[in-house]
């Protein structure tokens, strides 16, 4: 009977449990609708829903002349809300739509796009990509005049969604100082070191989650519009660039070196006009720029002979020597304690003087200099070393720059060889810029200028920022020294180890570096050739170094691998530059080969030139009237030929009016800058030389 009792219990108890259960779940979920269902609604949206970041359009990056390094293009990938367009305006622009996006895109058929349309907007897709084919701002305003897409992303769903790629009009020119910026924030050159400025202020929008992960741009009243970056003005030239990297890419080829760098830079402003880094390629064929061997840490060298310079500061600082006196380089070696220093000439260049002994290089003559005048007073030396401001980085603009290395007297790496292998260039370490800098002293008559490479930063005609030049040193040695160092520099361009590269045109002061290259702790054959100097070198405007490392073949010193790039390079400039090569204005007008009488008119349009000759019943006949012609003269008879503009060169303007001359310059994409009057006789760009966009030609008249 308890058993049984106890049975009937427990069945109640379950029944009452279950009666409570079903109580609560309507209750729970009441709860849940009326008092938490804001709480969830809002996560819901929150899910669905979101406000994300849209990028700012990245500032441009500009040359000295106004030349486009750097810029952000837009490109666009295109989708459609098919649920957007209103029936009648759906089903009349849909097949035409169709066999426009087949045309345009050609990877399907008219009917594979229209089914494909067609479907979404039956299962309420709110968003569909038509094609992941990025295309680009003329091609996005061509589709806004397509049917359904002409009524806009109200009316028609279309959706244009904006990615931006960074272009370089000028390819890879200067692209190691210009730089790059990661995915990871992380980059080098002027587009990682001013990101700041360049990035802009990203906006916010709202966005929607559709199926499928992908986000869908809503619009909202809320939205923050991106701020865009501000844009880099910078101290380079286009055409000295292209110059420099033609240049050192030929002799970098020809030597099958490993690498190369080219800086030129502005003597009275530091400003860096150019920088050259070109590295062989993986693959072993060609050279292209991977890594700032002018500036950075791997850059970072013994310099070798260029180095002498400063030896030769600190001995006439010292009024140690004179430029005349005598010095003993017996057979071109000299024991140092435990080692031996060589002279690159075997035989040594016997009794010379010191002058000599610069401009020849001997490594004997000025590490024996050094050690007689310093060995007792090493940390002296060194201080000269400070002084011209070596020891420290410069604190450039561009990230990533080298430290100089040099070693402390003293210190236990300080041995008795140290400072006669530090007077000529070894057991230390300089980046190229550090070299050219010190050079560039000597050419601004002692005064030590920062290597500069952003002039200012700006947007439209507001500058948020400029930067002056900036005076590191007042002065690296006294006049009186820094007159007898621009003497030493001079005489190895015209008796010394450069004299390879003397010219007629203009003077070249600079000096030659060759450095024997350690690997596996040992010196080897192998060597890292450099010359540094300045030009014109009576009124200097322009210093430049150029290095050259590990070049194959017979000579492989400074003076046969470097010096003749350097000079190649100076020459180029220096018939740019307008400055430094004024036109002999009383040879203009010389028409000796003209004949007696025949007027001086040398170039223009065909047409124009036969009514003129006619006019003054001159012997003329042109080819055809349609051209540009060129004037030939023989004896009393004009004969015009046919002058070519229409080829991808530079085109031959030389006797053109200016106006004619504009014409077909500015019609090649070129800028052009002009001096004079009357018709051209002088252009900076050599005809029949490939195009360069966007470069300027300067053209002198008369």
């Amino acid at each position: 009977m308890n058993i049984k009792r106890s049975i009937v219990l427990r069945v109640r108890v379950v029944f009452i449990l279950v009666a409570l259960a079903a109580c609560a779940i309507p209750y729970k979920i009441a709860v849940v609708q009326l008092k938490e269902g804001e709480k969830w609604r809002a996560k819901a949206e929150q899910v669905n829903f979101q406000y994300r970041e849209v990028p700012a359009t990245r500032g441009n990056i500009y040359a000295t002349d106004g030349s486009l390094l750097a810029t952000s293009l837009p490109f666009y990938r295109v989708a459609i809300d098919p649920t957007m367009a209103k029936e009648a305006k759906f089903k009349s622009g849909i097949d035409s739509l169709s066999r426009l996006l087949s045309g345009f895109y050609k990877d399907k058929s008219a009917t594979a796009y229209k089914r494909m349309i067609q479907d979404a907007r039956v299962d309420k897709k709110r968003f569909l990509i038509l094609n992941r084919k990025q295309i680009g701002y003329q091609d996005m305003q061509k589709m806004t005049s397509w049917p359904i897409f002409r009524e806009g992303r109200l009316g028609g769903g279309v959706i244009f969604e904006k990615v931006e790629k960074r272009y370089r009009p000028f390819n890879s020119l200067a692209s190691r100082t210009v730089g790059f910026l990661n995915e990871d924030q992380y980059g080098a050159g002027i587009e990682y070191s001013f990101n700041n400025y360049l990035k802009g202020k990203d906006g916010k929008a709202l966005f929607q989650r559709l199926s499928g992960g992908s986000w869908k741009p809503m619009f909202d009243a809320d939205d923050i519009k991106p701020e865009n970056g501000y844009d880099v003005f910078t101290t380079l030239d286009v055409n000295i660039q292209d110059v420099a990297e033609t240049a050192l890419r030929r002799q970098l080829t020809d030597r099958n070196a490993a690498f190369g760098s080219v800086i030129v830079m502005e003597v009275k402003t530091g400003h860096v006009k150019a920088m050259s880094n070109l590295q062989r390629n993986k693959s072993g064929v060609g050279y292209s720029e991977s890594y700032n061997y002018a500036v950075g840490d791997i850059g970072s060298t013994e310099p070798g002979s260029t180095f002498k310079l400063l030896s030769m500061l600190a001995l006439l600082e010292e009024n140690k020597v004179s430029l005349n006196e005598k010095i003993e380089t017996g057979n071109g070696a000299h024991r140092f304690y435990n080692q031996t220093m060589y002279d690159a000439k075997n035989g040594g260049f016997g009794t010379i003087t010191i002058r000599e002994a610069f401009e020849k290089s001997s490594n004997v003559a000025i590490s024996k200099l050094v050690d007689m005048h310093f060995g007792s007073s090493p940390s002296k030396f060194m201080a000269y070393v400070q002084k011209a401001g070596l020891s420290e980085p410069f604190g450039l603009q561009l990230a990533g720059e080298g430290k100089p290395f040099f070693k402390k007297p003293g210190s236990k790496t300080w041995y008795g060889t140290s400072l006669p292998w530090i007077s000529i260039g070894y057991e230390s370490k300089l980046n190229p810029i550090h070299t050219l800098a010190f050079y560039n002293a000597v050419a601004n008559n002692g005064v030590m200028m920062k290597p500069m490479f952003v002039k200012a930063v700006g947007r439209g005609n507001t500058l948020v920022e400029t930067y002056q030049p900036e005076v590191v040193r007042e002065r690296i040695a006294s006049e009186k020294t820094i007159k007898q160092l621009q003497e030493l520099l001079e005489g190895v361009v015209l008796r010394g180890t450069a004299k390879n590269i003397l010219n007629e045109d203009y003077r070249i002061a600079g000096k030659t570096g060759t450095a024997q290259k350690i690997i596996n702790g040992k010196y080897t054959e192998t060597y890292y050739t450099s010359f540094a100097g300045y030009f014109p070198a009576d009124r200097p405007k322009y210093s430049m170094i150029v290095v050259i490392d590990s070049p194959n073949g017979f000579a492989a010193y400074g003076g046969d691998v470097s010096a003749p790039v350097f000079k190649e390079i100076a020459d180029r400039i220096f018939a740019l530059d307008m400055e430094l090569n004024p036109v002999d204005q009383s040879k203009i007008f010389q028409a000796e080969n003209l004949g007696s009488k025949l007027p001086y008119i040398s170039a223009g349009k065909g047409e124009e030139l036969q009514e003129i000759f006619d006019e003054l019943k001159i012997s003329a006949k042109s080819p055809t009237t349609e051209d540009w012609v060129k004037t030939e003269t023989v004896a009393e008879k004009v004969n015009l030929k046919i002058n070519d503009t229409e080829k991808p060169v530079v085109p031959d303007v030389s006797g053109m009016p200016l106006r004619d001359a504009l014409f077909i310059l500015e019609n090649k994409g070129l800028k052009v800058n002009y001096n004079g009057k009357g018709r051209v006789q002088v252009q900076s760009l050599t005809p029949g030389t490939p195009l360069t966009p966007n470069a300027t030609i300067n053209l002198v008249l008369g």
